[in-house]
């Protein structure tokens, strides 16, 4: 683990950055790349705006705004390259047998309950980008899958500067612990929301193929 005092650094420079209104746009552009590469830290982006909401440096609604705009533009940039990338996805990821079956798996979890597993999906880091790329290569309905990915990005912007805003209120005099106090309940609603998908894909009988 990293020493506390460089993560008391790290998050004094993101306070110090959090009451500029560039802030907002960061928040955009983190985002939308953490949809399309899971490395990138879109949540804690996200949850550091709400904890700057909650000590009065950024307005709530305008970081849910930044947060949801830019994981709806990355979701619907990482669908596009599944589409645009089908062909050379189906030669060399999904080539062998096994590719395959996994596929087919995706494509019916998406016709069935496509936009209940877009929802969940968005709160399971790496899991919205697989299932963002493989509604494009699958070649959902594009209307289908922007209506219920706006609701996706809209929950999970809001949920994520909520825990922010909270904590910042919480612990006003400590932007630290209102950081890891917020981050805390992320992962919380993460390990929550990972139980109840996978309790129902064992009752209905879905598990993915291996």
């Amino acid at each position: 683990m990293l020493p506390l005092a460089l993560i008391g650094d790290a998050f004094d420079t993101l306070r110090d950055l959090s009451d500029s209104p560039w802030f907002l746009g960061a928040i955009f552009i983190v985002a939308l790349f953490d949809a399309v590469l899971p490395l990138v830290p879109g949540e804690t982006m996200v949850i550091v705006g709400g904890v700057a909401a909650g000590r009065g440096d950024q307005t709530l609604v305008l970081v849910i705004a930044a947060g949801a705009l830019g994981a709806f533009a990355g979701d619907n940039l990482a669908y596009q390259l599944g589409k645009s990338a089908e062909g050379w996805l189906n030669r060399t990821v999904f080539r062998s047998e096994s590719g395959k079956k996994k596929l087919a798996w995706a494509s019916h979890q998406l016709d069935v309950r496509g936009g209940l597993l877009l929802v969940t999906a968005r709160f399971i880091p790496g899991g919205r980008t697989v299932v963002t790329i493989a509604s494009g290569v699958t070649r959902q309905p594009r209307k289908r899958f922007m209506f219920y990915d706006a609701i996706a990005s809209t929950l999970w912007a809001t949920y994520a500067a909520l825990l922010g805003y909270i904590g910042g209120r919480t612990f006003e005099d400590n932007h630290t612990l209102a950081f890891g106090f917020a981050f805390g309940l992320a992962i919380t609603g993460t390990v929550i929301v990972e139980t109840i998908r996978w309790l129902r894909g064992r009752r209905a009988g879905t598990s993915q193929p291996t």
